[in-house]
């Protein structure tokens, strides 16, 4: 025990390591929250294609010399809402849809890496993420975006949770489902932009898909599935955190690997049946 107080105490110690602990909580939480109602409606890996996006924005941005997360999320919001779009509007649907876009951006980043600075440092931060890689503007620009999230989730949790589980009925009670489909699109976009710095384009959409579907193992109703995913994604975030710090490890392939514990920890407990 005094072994983890005192690693516990040297890795708060310093003050990039706080930055990312705050950020990433609270990435981790509006994740998990948005990650349920996503793995319910069967479009989880909106995450995976809007992550690609922004590593492709990011790619043009640094060559551009620009700010690489102030010029990633307005185009990537621009994404999810034209993702959305496609989807629902045309014969191209749901998966396949994600894989156009995700490989269409994802290719236009490598070569605009390729033609101008390379595989360098800051790129590979970019994919599988680092905790070194966040600036103090990053921080505050996180923290805003990530506190709107929670607000717009909190305010309209009761559509959110009508058009998740039956979107025709929502239809008829006189929920614009379409806008609440938009929303969680758009704040699933913010999520992903503010999270690639620490997790990486690679890994961002694990924060997503992994919380929800291990609290689904054991709990069956939404709001208990809600509150477990919340809280496992910030338990796990907090737990990779300390062990990438202890163990010299990347911090996003860390938290992935205790997402993956947990997982397998709740489907034993679902074969035991242990159901709540």
């Amino acid at each position: 025990m005094s072994v983890l107080i005192e690693l516990l105490a040297e890795l708060f110690s310093y003050t990039f390591i706080v930055r990312a602990m705050i950020v990433g909580v609270l990435v981790a939480l509006c994740s998990a929250l948005l990650g349920v109602t996503l793995v319910l409606k069967r479009y989880s890996m909106i995450g995976d294609g809007l992550s690609h996006v922004g590593f492709g924005t990011l790619a043009i941005a640094m060559s551009l010399g620009l700010a690489p997360l102030e010029v990633s999320i307005p185009v990537v919001l621009l994404a999810a809402f034209l993702l959305l779009r496609v989807s629902e509007n045309s014969k191209i649907k749901g998966d396949a849809a994600i894989a156009l876009i995700s490989s269409s951006a994802l290719a236009i980043g490598v070569i605009v890496i390729s033609a101008t600075t390379g595989m360098n440092a800051d790129v590979y931060n970019y994919m599988f993420g680092s905790i070194l890689a966040m600036s103090r503007s990053d921080v505050y620009l996180s923290i805003t975006v990530a506190v709107l999230v929670l607000i717009l989730y909190a305010l309209s949790y009761n559509r959110i949770f009508a058009v998740t589980f039956d979107e025709d009925f929502a239809r008829a009670t006189g929920i614009k489902a379409s806008r609440y489909n938009t929303l969680i699109a758009l704040l699933t976009a913010m999520v992903i932009v503010v999270g690639m710095r620490m997790m990486g384009a690679m890994l961002i959409s694990s924060l997503i898909i992994f919380p929800a579907l291990t609290a689904m193992r054991v709990f069956s109703s939404f709001k208990r599935v809600v509150i477990c995913s919340a809280v496992l994604s910030v338990a796990c975030f907090f737990v990779g955190i300390t062990m990438s710090f202890a163990f010299s490890t990347p911090a996003g392939a860390s938290i992935v690997i205790v997402n993956l514990a947990s997982f397998c920890l709740f489907w034993t407990a679902e074969k035991l049946g242990l159901r709540a």
